[in-house]
């Protein structure tokens, strides 16, 4: 009897091993590998992902042919591109922010913001706005605030407003901060000035607020 019991257990021991090996338990490549393609998948995944293979690319350039800033730039924009993923940001504001940031970083690469006189009140206008509003849905998704979709109520809508605001124009604080430590520190060549500041902070904080309130009505109308 005591033989019988040792070949049934051998027996489901073997049948549990069959069934991990099948399963791709323990082997190469099996479970261990599929958290790792899940990311990639997610990362990849409709026209986000497409702009974010895009900034992989920009920075292969950027190491080849631009040199070390622009390569810490391209670095630090492709690193911005998985928020969104973070965050569960819906498919056109992920793909619209990764644009936003890529165009703004080349045009910065390329001197563009001193051959044009208004891009860079336009690109801190809108870029700012897409940045705010990735950044308050990523947020919201940890409670920390109300999410646009909840704000059902007047104050709490306002609320809303006031919160993408707010943290567009921290970030453009962050922002001026990065510039004028960048001019110190790395790069004379990099544009700082009173004006400048001034005027890129009013309208990232401009162009926060209206992101704020596309964020509302797009909540509102998809409750």
């Amino acid at each position: 009897m005591a033989a019988t019991g040792t070949t049934v257990d051998g027996g489901d021991e073997g049948a549990h091993t069959a069934a991990q090996v099948r399963d791709g338990a323990g082997a190469p490549g099996g479970d261990g590998g599929r958290p790792l393609s899940r990311v990639v998948a997610a990362l990849l995944r409709g026209p986000g992902g497409a702009v974010r293979a895009v900034g992989l690319v920009c920075v292969a350039v950027a190491l080849a042919l631009r040199g070390p800033v622009d390569a810490a730039l391209f670095s630090l924009v492709l690193a911005g591109l998985v928020v969104p993923v973070a965050g569960r940001v819906p498919p056109g504001l992920d793909a619209a922010y990764g644009t936003g940031l890529l165009g703004a970083a080349w045009c910065g690469a390329l001197g563009l913001y001193e051959q044009v006189a208004w891009l860079d009140v336009a690109a801190h206008l809108v870029v700012t706005g897409l940045i705010a509003a990735v950044a308050h849905l990523v947020v919201a998704r940890t409670g920390a605030v109300v999410a646009p979709a909840h704000a059902t109520g007047r104050a709490t809508g306002l609320a809303s407003v006031a919160v993408t605001a707010s943290l567009g124009l921290a970030l453009s604080v962050a922002w001026e901060v990065g510039e004028y430590l960048g001019h110190t520190y790395v790069d004379p060549e990099i544009h700082v000035g009173y004006a400048d500041t001034v005027g890129d902070l009013v309208m990232g904080g401009l162009g926060s607020a209206v992101a704020g309130a596309a964020l509302l009505r797009r909540g509102r109308s998809a409750a």
